[in-house]
């Protein structure tokens, strides 16, 4: 069992609060079908990054801000089989409102969308795609995220499921929880611990700050 002690929690959001591992898949096999592109290859590069550096990587003679909007908006519509991750809710319930931020490398309306399919609360700090000049793994938007939130790079935590963002956490000087919703155990051994659920992280609230105690890594 370990026990961290923060300010304030940073979530990723899909593969962390919100299961769309189905529609991310869906899309970007779709996507890659229709340019030509490796189906493969492509879904392989677009986990914990922004899509513009996927369609930049992937396709580079494509408009890249015109493959977006048409990515991300038939990405928002797709619903079937969005919802909350296990032990999500449970746990940002526990969080008062001000202690706790959503940063994703999807686009706001992206971000909202699956926030709604998956039944979980709007952050009141919420970093997306389009705050942000560098995407993960660069750690701007994580640090974006402990400016909104007031708090010093080193009093946040974050809970990741890929490994791009848990570069971009270490990066910014915080401590980061990988979650096997994505990827193994050795993919995220860059983080301070891993866990395959967030139903294994317990948290309780005080004038000091958080304390999460995890019953598995």
């Amino acid at each position: 069992m370990l026990t961290f002690h923060c300010a304030v929690i940073l979530f990723d959001l899909d593969g962390v609060l919100v299961d769309s591992t189905g529609a991310v898949a869906r899309l970007w096999r779709l996507w890659a079908a229709d340019k030509g592109l490796d189906p493969d290859y492509v879904l392989g590069i677009a986990h914990g990054v922004r899509t513009i550096e996927v369609v930049r990587r992937a396709a580079p003679w494509l408009d890249a801000a015109v493959e977006v909007l048409k990515i991300e908006e038939r990405e928002a519509a797709d619903r079937k089989g969005v919802r909350p991750m296990p032990g999500a809710f449970e746990l940002i319930n526990r969080i008062p409102p001000d202690r706790w931020a959503v940063v994703t490398s999807g686009t706001r309306m992206l971000a909202t969308a699956r926030m709604k399919y998956g039944s979980l609360p709007m952050p009141a700090v919420l970093v997306s795609a389009d705050e942000v000049i560098n995407g993960k793994p660069d750690p701007e938007p994580y640090l974006i995220g402990a400016r909104l939130l007031q708090r010093s790079p080193e009093a946040c935590l974050v809970i990741e499921d890929a490994p791009a963002g848990i570069q971009a956490a270490k990066a910014a000087g915080m401590k980061v929880l990988g979650l096997t919703s994505t990827y193994s155990p050795p993919e995220l051994r860059a983080a301070d611990a891993v866990v395959s659920s967030l139903s294994a992280i317990r948290v309780s609230v005080s004038k000091e700050g958080l304390t999460l105690t995890v019953s598995e890594s």
